[in-house]
C-alpha cells in the first residue's frame, strides 16, 4: 500500500484521477483499521449500556460509515474498492498507509491510557502538538485534505468519470451514506467536499476551534470530544467564564454531567502471535483457540460481505448488507460471551515475560497483570491473501 507520505510527496499538479483512486483506497484501509481497533475496547466493558458504552459504539459505527463513504466516492469516479484483503496488523506503530507513525495502536482493554491514544489519532488541527503540524505528517486529515483538493483540481475528470460510470456499486440513499451520482450540468465538486467535510468533523471537530461537528451531524460531538468525555468523566461543558479552548485549557471544558468510568475485563493486549505462544502454554488453550478462530471467521466473512456490496451484483447489495450488519451484532457476542469468558491461567500470566521479551512492556502497560487476566478478540481476516 502507498504510504501517506508518498501521496502527499506528489506534487500537487500530477495529483491526477488515479492519484486520486490510489489515496482514496488508503483511506479505505484507514477508516477499516479504526473499527478493531476501538471495538476491542467497546467490547471490553463488562456493562454495555450506559454513556461510556454509547460514546464508544457509536464512534465505530461513524468509522464504517466513513469507509462507506470513501468507497462509495472510488466507486463513483471509477475504481473498485478493495475490501476483503484488507487485514491490517495489530499492534503496530501507526495505521495503515503509516498514518500516526508515532502511535502505538493495539487491541487492548479501555483505559485511561488507551483513551489518550484514540484522542490522539483523533486531534483537531488546533489541538496537535506542533511537532506534528507540518504539512508532510502523515495525518489522515492531511490525507483527506490531500484528496479535497485534488478533486477540486480534476473536477472535469471527475465529471466525465461519473458519466462514464464504473463496474462498482454505491451503496447509501437512506442510511446516512454518501452516494455520488452524475447530473446533468450540475458540479459534483460541493457534494464531494461535504461528504469529506462531515468525514473530518465527525472525526476531528469542525475547523472553528470548537469539538462538534456540524448541522449536517446535528452539533454532535466529535469522537475526539466523545473519547475525552469518558477520560475526563465529564460531559463537554462550556466555562464559565470566557476561556481559549487550547490543549492546556481543555480539562476546563468538560466538566459537565458526570460519565463514571466503566467497569472493564481485562483482557490481554493482544501480542503480535495473535496469542500463540500463550496458548501452546495454557491447559485450556485448545477451547479458547476454538472460540477466537470462531471470531476470526466471523469477523472475514464480514469483510467479504462489506466487499460483495460494492463489487457484486448490484441487485445483492442490500441482502448482503443486512448480512453485514447481522454479523456486526454478532461478533459483539462471539467476543463478550465467548472469547472473553477464557481466562489465562496465572501461570500463563507470570510466564509472559519469557514468552513474549520483546512486547512484555506494552502488554503490561494496557492491561493490569496484578489482575486477572482474560482473552480478547484478535480481528484477524483468515480469508485475506497472506
Amino acid at each position: 500500500m502507498t504510504t501517506i507520505s508518498n501521496h502527499l510527496a506528489v506534487a500537487k499538479p500530477d495529483r491526477d484521477l488515479d492519484w486520486l483512486k490510489g489515496a482514496l483506497q488508503t483511506a479505505i484501509a484507514l477508516e477499516h483499521a479504526t473499527m478493531p481497533y476501538y471495538l476491542a475496547a467497546t467490547y471490553s466493558l463488562e456493562v454495555q449500556n450506559y454513556t461510556a458504552y454509547n460514546l464508544l459504539r457509536s464512534v465505530a459505527m461513524e468509522e464504517m460509515a466513513h469507509m462507506a463513504i470513501a468507497c462509495n466516492l472510488l466507486a463513483a469516479i471509477g475504481g473498485a474498492p478493495k475490501i476483503m484483503g484488507l487485514a491490517p496488523a495489530y499492534p503496530s506503530r501507526g495505521l495503515p498507509g503509516n498514518a500516526e507513525p508515532d502511535l502505538y495502536v493495539c487491541l487492548a482493554p479501555l483505559s485511561k491510557r488507551l483513551l489518550q491514544n484514540f484522542m490522539r489519532l483523533e486531534t483537531p488541527f488546533f489541538l496537535l502538538d506542533p511537532q506534528f503540524q507540518h504539512e508532510a505528517y502523515p495525518t489522515i486529515s492531511r490525507l483527506y485534505d490531500g484528496i479535497r483538493g485534488a478533486v477540486r483540481d480534476n473536477r472535469a475528470q471527475i465529471r466525465d468519470a461519473m458519466k462514464r460510470g464504473g463496474g462498482a456499486n454505491q451503496v447509501g440513499d437512506d442510511i446516512g451514506f454518501s452516494t455520488f451520482a452524475y447530473a446533468e450540468g450540475k458540479d459534483p465538486v460541493p457534494g464531494i467536499e461535504a461528504a469529506i467535510d462531515e468525514i473530518l468533523t465527525q472525526g476531528e471537530g469542525s475547523t472553528s476551534r470548537t469539538l462538534h461537528a456540524g448541522p449536517a451531524s446535528q452539533g454532535e460531538e466529535s469522537h475526539y470530544c466523545k473519547f475525552a468525555e469518558i477520560y475526563y468523566g465529564h460531559q463537554f461543558a462550556m466555562p464559565g467564564d470566557v476561556v481559549t479552548l487550547t490543549k492546556a485549557t481543555e480539562p476546563q471544558f468538560f466538566g459537565g454531567y458526570p460519565i463514571p468510568f466503566p467497569a472493564v475485563r481485562n483482557t490481554l493486549s493482544v501480542p503480535k502471535d495473535g496469542y500463540a505462544k500463550l496458548l501452546a502454554k495454557d491447559p485450556e488453550g485448545d477451547a479458547a483457540s476454538k472460540d477466537l478462530l470462531a471470531f476470526d471467521r466471523a469477523y472475514s466473512g464480514l469483510m467479504g460481505n462489506l466487499d460483495a456490496m460494492w463489487n457484486g451484483p448490484a441487485d445483492k447489495s442490500w441482502p448482503t448488507f443486512g448480512q453485514a450488519v447481522e454479523t456486526m451484532a454478532k461478533l459483539r457476542v462471539l467476543a463478550c460471551f465467548n472469547i472473553m469468558k477464557h481466562q489465562v491461567p496465572p501461570a500463563a500470566v507470570a510466564a509472559l515475560p519469557q514468552l513474549y521479551p520483546d512486547e512484555i512492556n506494552d502488554l503490561a502497560a494496557y492491561t493490569d497483570l496484578a489482575a486477572p487476566v482474560y482473552y480478547g478478540p484478535r480481528f484477524r481476516n483468515v480469508a485475506a491473501a497472506p
